[in-house]
């Protein structure tokens, strides 16, 4: 079986499961500059021109759907295609080939319903800022791995909408001081949710490592990788992405 792959009563297991609990909602974290209403569950946070300009940028990219139709995201993945497997032929975009890649089935397209078409750009952000760490978790190379690995790919989709449920990036404002740290990051460096992307998934392999997980355990590390994240965003030593401890897990 390929590494990565699961048979496919798994897959929808692994996908079921996945669905039923990743929008976690992220702890209200108060601070003194939070202005709360008394009909606000949680504070909310100012944002600088450049902070909510950048924002609103990001906003547009979420809201953009995986539409097979359009040219720029058949171009984009087959680039992730060519990304993965460099010396393999593509025979289509519709193809029983993605399944080594760990998506459900023969068309990708039907698993972006939950990130859009930034997951997708995530994923290929990964494979050309950090090619020997995006092969590492495509090819579950490292460490002792679980007869039943989580599909890379379909875990990056998650990843993409976990990041964006914790990070609250749907709101006008931040709500929780982790959003308001990563809109400062942001806007200094538009590529920081690309970059926390692969700071994360890398991260969650490694707590997947850790606590010797199986495809049933994704949810649990989800959370426990999600916690940690969150953790060291709030570090007082933080001034940008690169300085967050488990960016040291990332090789080029």
């Amino acid at each position: 079986m390929t590494p990565g792959l699961m048979c496919d009563d798994a897959q929808i297991c692994f996908a079921e499961a996945v669905a039923g609990s990743a929008a976690w909602l992220g702890r209200g974290l108060s601070c003194v500059c939070a202005q709360r209403r008394e009909s606000d569950a949680r504070p909310s946070f100012d944002l600088t021109p450049s902070e909510e300009e950048c924002l609103q940028r990001l906003q547009i990219r979420i809201d953009i759907a995986y539409n097979s139709s359009i040219l720029e995201h058949q171009e984009a993945l087959r680039a992730l295609w060519n990304a993965a497997f460099p010396d393999e032929e593509l025979h289509g975009l519709i193809s029983e080939q993605w399944k080594e890649m760990g998506w459900q089935g023969k068309d990708p397209s039907t698993d972006f319903r939950g990130g859009g078409f930034i997951s997708l750009e995530n994923l290929l952000f990964f494979a050309r800022k950090f090619p020997k760490s995006f092969k590492d978790l495509l090819w579950k190379q490292e460490g002792n791995r679980s007869a039943w690995e989580y599909p890379f790919a379909v875990a990056g989709v998650n990843i993409t909408f976990m990041l964006i449920q914790m990070l609250d990036l749907e709101a006008v404002k931040p709500r929780t001081m982790v959003g308001a740290i990563f809109l400062k990051f942001l806007s200094e460096d538009e590529s920081a949710f690309d970059l926390l992307y692969c700071i994360a998934f890398k991260l969650m392999d490694h707590q997947w490592l850790a606590m010797r997980a199986s495809y049933m355990d994704f949810n649990t590390v989800m959370k426990t990788a999600r916690h940690q994240l969150e953790r060291e965003l709030l570090l007082e030593d933080i001034t940008r992405l690169e300085d967050l401890p488990s960016y040291s897990l990332l090789t080029r």
